[in-house]
């Protein structure tokens, strides 16, 4: 929402008009979108007056490109909202510095199970080198056993 961001002027909120003229946006359909998409939710005044937040304008920005631009349904511009904010959530996280203790974590407990992978693969080198030996030792009895049947049988 890089393009929302330059043409918003730097203020927390804005009126309906304001937002109506920052958008193209009649008023009307503003109030629409507030029943259809719950990510629009402006604060109201006392006189029950809309006060919509930078974000609300962002997110009316990008219903509009979806809806008008793109050619979404309502509920196709609904589900393609939720993928963003839940991408959004989650860059927002790993910005964090929440995100980066969570990152941290994340990469000592790789680190531990790279470290139980590769020790598990060396006891099953180890038993796999095992196994042959006792496949080699399996063999050579039965050979042993087989000549001391031939014996036994012998006249």
């Amino acid at each position: 929402m890089g393009e929302a961001a330059a043409i918003l002027p730097d203020k927390l909120f804005f009126k309906i008009g304001e937002v109506a003229h920052i958008t193209g946006v009649k008023p009307y359909v503003l109030r629409y979108w507030e029943t259809e998409f719950p990510r629009i939710r402006p604060q109201k005044t006392r006189s029950q007056q809309r006060l919509y937040r930078r974000k609300d304008v962002e997110t009316i920005l990008l219903v509009k490109k979806l809806l008008w631009d793109e050619r979404f349904t309502i509920e196709g511009a609904r589900r393609r909202l939720k993928e963003v904010a839940g991408a959004d959530a989650v860059e927002e996280e790993l910005r964090s510095p929440r995100g980066d203790k969570r990152v941290a974590e994340l990469e000592v407990v790789l680190k531990a199970a790279v470290q139980r992978a590769d020790a598990a693969d060396g006891r099953a080198r180890e038993s796999q080198k095992r196994l042959e030996s006792l496949e080699r030792i399996v063999v050579e009895c039965r050979k042993d056993l087989q000549a001391l049947l031939s014996f036994v049988d012998s006249p």
